[in-house]
């Protein structure tokens, strides 16, 4: 059976294919071209046209049937291929800590403003205290800071055991754990609770931050 590298060399190799042609090739062109069965390549075009890299169409009918099924590559940039966020990150974070006079207050402020978008809002008037740390450690565990499980109802604090960002932290702690301050704080005030957090203290421990909870002051 073939090695995962050969699957993946094959299928590129059908793409090149179909790339430098100006016209669609059915899978029987493809396999005489690669000297390889026809049902193989049925194999990897359906793997592509998953991926989003080949297209399926219908050619022209020369006859009585149906018409010939064709394919062709899509003309569109493979959706996954390599990424790099962590670059996009470091250079807005970057450009944050520079361009602010307070770059502390203001990912505070980014963070409230985005958290609304990151939670849906509470159904049935303001979320409980017990609902709200609930659910604001669910959506820490979904944004990667792996939370430790809520010590009860009436739980101060929460502890936080990853960082996302943990590698731009050294350069740009004044803006990566403000922002997750602020995130905390905007989840909060969008369930319209009566708590809010109103600090983290990062790495308390090597492994640990902590976020502590409080009653939210009144809205006036």
């Amino acid at each position: 059976m073939p090695s995962v590298p050969d699957l993946q060399g094959r299928r590129e190799l059908i793409l090149q294919m179909l790339r430098a042609t100006s016209s669609p090739l059915s899978v029987a062109s493809i396999a005489e071209q690669l000297q390889v069965h026809p049902n193989t390549v049925r194999f990897h075009l359906d793997v592509l046209i998953d991926a989003g890299r080949v297209e399926r169409l219908l050619g022209d009918a020369s006859g009585p049937g149906r018409p010939p099924v064709l394919y062709s590559a899509s003309r569109s940039m493979n959706p996954n291929g390599p990424s790099n966020y962590r670059l996009l990150a470091a250079i807005l974070t970057a450009h944050l800590a520079a361009a602010s006079t307070d770059p502390t207050d203001r990912a505070i402020k980014l963070g409230r403003a985005w958290a609304p978008s990151l939670i849906d809002p509470p159904r049935h008037g303001a979320e409980t205290r017990a609902r709200a740390l609930t659910r604001l450690v669910g959506l820490l565990a979904k944004l990667g800071f792996q939370p430790e499980p809520l010590q009860g109802p009436r739980a101060t604090q929460v502890r936080i055991r990853h960082c996302p960002f943990l590698d731009l932290v050294d350069d740009h702690a004044d803006v990566i754990c403000p922002l997750h301050l602020g995130l905390m704080q905007g989840a909060m005030a969008a369930m319209k609770t009566s708590i809010t957090v109103d600090r983290l203290d990062p790495f308390v421990e090597p492994d640990l931050c902590v976020a502590h909870v409080t009653k939210a002051r009144s809205q006036s």
